[in-house]
């Protein structure tokens, strides 16, 4: 828990100031029952009108100002508990951004989303719990105990009978419902994945009718969650009708002892209804204590879930001294020997890969499914680590110069087309502060401009999120659009054409050839028609390179290439391209 705690340094001096709440609201409280005991005892019995109009209005004012502390613990604790887990909430989310690839694999989005949500949720209530009741409870407590003790030692014991019973009870109910906070919460975690699957799949589920295999595996781990909380529950719903029926029979203990006493005259009737209520308000402090216990063991586990990520370290950080690259470097990227495997992998993905990709050059990539092309591309911004060899940019290593250095100085289009709600000038302006006429421009080399256009708010149009209301192709184009937009001196394409038609592949490779005529171009690629005219070719083959140079020389060399391309183009087309 210790990388929680500076986020709750700043919130001292507010918990000094609700700790002075606190005891304000304690001397009111146990004072009263004192004045009550008076009036009765000194007031009634002696017929003194005076005295009971005085003491009255004391108490009166003393209530008022019990109101206020009151206020005040609820105010303290409420803006403590909030602002406490919304700088939690942002740390959380930082540290996240700071993650690799490496780390999402650990933690599964539906957890992070959990930890972010759900686990805050508990943390913030059992805190502002904590604050109004965990804190008042103690000093109330004592102070009772200390009260009662002071007006009848003698009656003191049935008062620790009764605070022992309910330590024992809660004692054992912690030790029966704590191990199971844990598996609720990995079950929240269970119900958080399936929803975001069946939401984000749900044109397949229909597409192959499988509605009910789905509703089927929600249903169980919606049940399983169900019966786990009910289990839990159940448990803890002992304690508030046992705690009430412990102060029931204490109260009734008190008044059957103390009439002995008040009868043989070793107590006033006053001091008796002031124990009796002493007895209450120390018998309530553990109830509110019960109460917290009730929440606590899960928010002890949020908060252990929440440190967990919190405590991750990021495997791709900035060097202590980062160097800086050329300012007016030309992008050149090597690989040097480059191996990769992922940490659960047996296998490497990438073994001993090197090549040159240069400026004023098109530089493709392609192999089987699974050959690792899209994974080699992934090292060049850093969104993964080299195990082995390494990889240059402009002659310096990528790993010792800052990461925002880097990336400011590539243009990287994912495999998938990944859009953000707002519009499209704001997606296509993303990566870097860009004018209209350099909007427009990207938009029009990335051949979007002819379906936004068409749209009713031209580049300001909507898009939903994950640009839902657009086709594969045209978010594919926006994609391509913000990386050109960006100016970057090293291209990067993981099969970004893919959802494109001929037509428009050709435009955008013929428009790009100009755009990106003194750039380094990287392209990964499925459809060799896309890479036929590219400077060199790499064919990747289980990781390894087996081959690079043109169309024409790789069609009499590689054996691994000339299956791709006779699979894709037909024998005139190969004969177009081999002259």
């Amino acid at each position: 828990m210790r990388k929680l705690l500076p986020y709750f340094v700043s919130y001292i001096p507010w918990l000094i100031v609700l700790v002075g709440f606190v005891y304000g609201q304690t001397v009111v409280t146990l004072s009263l029952p004192d004045y009550m005991a008076d009036i009765i005892n000194k007031g009634i019995v002696n017929e003194d009108i005076g005295y009971i109009w005085q003491t009255g209005l004391w108490m009166l004012f003393i209530t008022l100002l019990g109101g206020l502390c009151t206020i005040g613990v609820g105010f303290t604790a409420s803006r403590i508990a909030t602002g406490f887990v919304r700088r939690l909430r942002l740390g959380l989310f930082t540290t996240i951004e700071s993650f690799s690839l490496q780390e999402f694999n650990t933690f599964s989005t539906a957890s992070l989303i959990t930890r972010a949500t759900n686990d805050m949720q508990q943390l913030q209530q059992t805190l502002v719990l904590l604050l109004r009741m965990g804190l008042v409870a103690p000093f109330m407590g004592v102070g009772a105990i200390i009260k009662a003790h002071q007006l009848s030692p003698d009656m003191s014991w049935i008062m620790v009978l009764a605070i022992g019973i309910l330590v024992t009870i809660i004692v054992i109910l912690f030790v029966i419902v704590v191990p199971k906070f844990k598996q609720i919460q990995k079950l929240v975690d269970r119900l958080s994945l399936l929803t975001r699957e069946m939401l984000t799949g749900m044109r397949v589920i229909r597409a192959f009718h499988k509605e009910s295999v789905e509703e089927t595996r929600f249903d169980k781990a919606n049940r399983d969650s169900m019966t786990l909380n009910l289990f839990v529950n159940r448990s803890m719903i002992i304690l508030q009708p046992t705690m009430m029926l412990i102060m029931s029979f204490t109260s009734l203990a008190v008044i059957w002892i103390g009439a002995h006493y008040v009868d043989i005259g070793a107590l006033q009737i006053g001091s008796l209804l002031a124990f009796m209520q002493y007895v209450v308000q120390a018998v309530m402090s553990f109830l509110m204590l019960s109460f917290i216990f009730i929440l606590a063991p899960r928010a002890s586990v949020s908060a252990g879930r929440i440190n967990e990520v919190l405590a991750s370290r990021p495997t791709i950080v900035d060097p202590v001294l980062p160097k800086k690259l050329p300012v007016s470097g030309p992008g050149e990227v090597e690989f040097r020997d480059v191996s990769f495997g992922y940490h659960d992998s047996q296998e490497p993905v990438l073994d001993r890969v090197s090549f040159v990709a240069r400026p004023g050059q098109v530089t493709a990539i392609v192999g089987g499914t699974g050959s690792g092309k899209s994974t080699l591309v992934t090292l060049i911004p850093r969104l993964y680590d080299v195990t082995n060899g390494a990889i240059l940019l402009d002659g310096v290593d990528i790993r010792e110069v800052s990461q925002a250095d880097l990336r400011a100085r590539i243009g990287y289009v994912s495999q998938k087309a990944t859009l953000f709600s707002g519009t499209i000038a704001t997606n296509i302006s993303y990566g870097s502060r860009v004018s209209k006429q350099e909007l427009y421009h990207a938009a029009e080399v990335a051949q979007a401009s002819e379906f936004i256009k068409d749209l009713p708010g031209k580049f300001d149009s909507e898009i939903t999120q994950s640009g839902t209301n657009l086709s594969g192709g045209q978010k594919q184009r926006i994609s391509i659009a913000r990386a050109i937009a960006k100016k970057p001196s090293v291209y990067v394409f993981d099969d970004s054409f893919s959802a494109l038609d001929l037509k428009t592949d050709a435009a955008l490779r013929q428009a790009l050839s100009v755009e990106t005529r003194d750039k380094t171009m990287i392209i990964v690629a499925q459809r060799v028609s896309t890479i036929l005219q590219a400077d060199m070719i790499v064919i990747l083959d289980n990781g390894k390179v087996v081959g690079t140079g043109t169309h024409q020389t790789l069609m009499k060399s590689s054996k691994v290439y000339r299956e791709i391309a006779e699979s894709q183009l037909s024998e005139a087309e190969l004969a177009e391209f081999a002259s």
